[in-house]
């Protein structure tokens, strides 16, 4: 069956912090993808039904529409809206759960609520280089999602058999969404052994994947050819390719947050494309420029975010921001593909 990912030291540390914690809080990172809410919805759901804790969800900022319809995401406040109130309920926890990032940064203007917290901490994650001061960390890179490792501690804590569909349905959620449809970071076996224990609790996973990419409205299919056909740039050289979304289409196609998800997965359906990176400007703060980065087979992301883009992530999925104008953004856009042009031809 599954291998544990946790020492005994560490269960015993995690499961002695959840018993003796009141005030417990789970956290995500800023822009919350289906990770991100997945992880915190199904951590949550197993502390209030094995430990009988009644912990709070707050998440930097908004989430996309698609993701409204997951069970209790009602219960999920937002730190952009409810400061005051957050920073309170931070400030008077005994424990926080950081779940789906590696540094308090990514968490954007809750970083100094969340560092200055004196609540213990424990973090689930699945991205490289970790440095969140805590009591416990689980950080699996090689992890296909944070779900897939919220799922795995449920299993080594004994507790996946107490639960229901309100735990496994964001879970699958979270997995389906971090890989793209299980089309990448998806090879290791044991994914579809957790996916087959989901299927235990008559979750729907058709259902699931529709209420996520099926959901678009008439102006996200328009912007989605507009992209194709006006922005797309293609190096048939190079195997890559990249686009820009600028403040003004964005407006012109009525965006709404969410409306560019799986936009960059698109021209990688070109045969013999390597790599594709989107370029989207904030639609309210001036000189920045948000990418995602997806690519195929062995070219490294994580490797040119991390280089030019100021983030970071996996071998085929990452994403970072610059700080710029968005041709200034091209430009950068151009020299990330020439310096890896050894690996793209």
């Amino acid at each position: 069956m599954l291998t544990d990912i946790m020492t005994d030291g560490q269960q015993q540390r995690l499961t002695g912090l959840i018993e003796q914690s009141e005030s417990i809080v789970c956290v995500c990172h800023q822009n919350p993808d289906g990770d991100a809410l997945g992880s915190c919805l199904a951590w949550a759901e197993m502390l209030r039904t094995v430990y009988g804790k009644e912990p709070q969800i707050i998440v930097p900022d908004q989430y996309p529409d698609y993701l409204q319809w997951l069970p209790n995401s009602e219960k999920i406040i937002r730190y952009d809206k409810h400061r005051e109130g957050c920073d309170w309920t931070l400030a008077h926890a005994d424990l926080i759960f950081c779940l789906d990032f590696n540094t308090a940064s990514r968490t954007a203007d809750m970083e100094s609520a969340l560092c200055g917290s004196p609540a213990k901490k424990v973090l689930i994650d699945h991205h490289l280089n970790p440095d969140v001061q805590t009591e416990v960390t689980v950080s699996r890179p090689e992890a296909s999602s944070t779900c897939e490792l919220v799922f795995r501690l449920a299993w080594q804590m004994g507790c996946f058999g107490k639960m229901g569909k309100h735990f496994a349905v964001p879970i699958y959620c979270g997995m389906m969404t971090d890989t793209g449809g299980f089309t990448y970071n998806s090879q290791d076996p044991d994914i579809f052994l957790i996916i087959s224990q989901l299927l235990t609790k008559h979750i729907n996973k058709d259902k699931i994947y529709r209420n996520v990419y099926h959901t678009f409205s008439v102006d996200r299919l328009r912007l989605t050819g507009f992209v194709m056909y006006r922005r797309l740039v293609v190096d048939n050289d190079l195997h890559a390719s990249y686009f820009t979304l600028s403040r003004a289409d964005l407006k012109r196609f009525h965006f709404v947050k969410g409306d560019a998800e799986g936009l960059v997965n698109m021209p990688l359906q070109v045969k013999g494309m390597k790599l594709s990176i989107s370029l989207r400007e904030d639609t309210e703060k001036d000189s920045l420029v948000w990418v995602s980065l997806r690519s195929v087979d062995t070219f490294p992301c994580n490797e040119m975010a991390a280089q030019f883009f100021n983030g970071g992530g996996h071998l085929n999925a990452s994403g970072g921001r610059l700080y710029c104008s968005l041709p200034e953004a091209v430009e950068v856009v151009k020299k990330a593909i020439e310096t890896f042009k050894e690996k793209l031809e």
